[in-house]
């Protein structure tokens, strides 16, 4: 198996953690821990984006070698993921550029739906990878 995508993974499943944990460091009243933990979520995302890239580039789409059911899940996961990526990222540049701009109460308007598209993103890429290139062997 490839190395690449489990890393690809791991950067997921690292903006997820420090996701969660600037969420609770915020609620906690934490906010250069906060900031930090947000900035480092949004490190991973951006390294996992290229990441990506760079793969798709090189090797191109990874077939799901499952056929009914189970495919019908893997694509609902993976299409959602996607297209929600896609609206993610001008809303992550805006989230993170209200605050480093001294605009606090606008972040926290837009963070209140930011946050759950990324969380739900970071943790869909870990399922994507984990339905992709674990579960076919359990399911053949």
């Amino acid at each position: 198996m490839e190395l690449h995508p489990l890393i690809n993974a791991c950067l997921n499943g690292t903006s997820a953690i420090l996701l969660f944990l600037g969420l609770r460091a915020i609620k906690q009243g934490k906010r250069e821990r906060h900031k930090k933990l947000m900035l480092g979520a949004f490190g991973a995302s951006s390294v996992f984006l290229a990441s990506y890239l760079l793969r798709f580039a090189i090797s191109g789409t990874t077939r799901f070698p499952v056929e009914g059911v189970w495919k019908v899940a893997y694509l609902a996961v993976l299409f959602s993921h996607m297209f929600l990526a896609i609206a993610l990222l001008p809303m992550v540049l805006r989230t993170l550029w209200l605050p480093l701009t001294g605009r606090f109460e606008p972040h926290r308007r837009i963070a209140r739906f930011t946050f759950p598209i990324w969380a739900y993103v970071s943790v869909t890429g870990v399922a994507v990878y984990l339905m992709l290139y674990h579960l076919p062997s359990l399911l053949l």
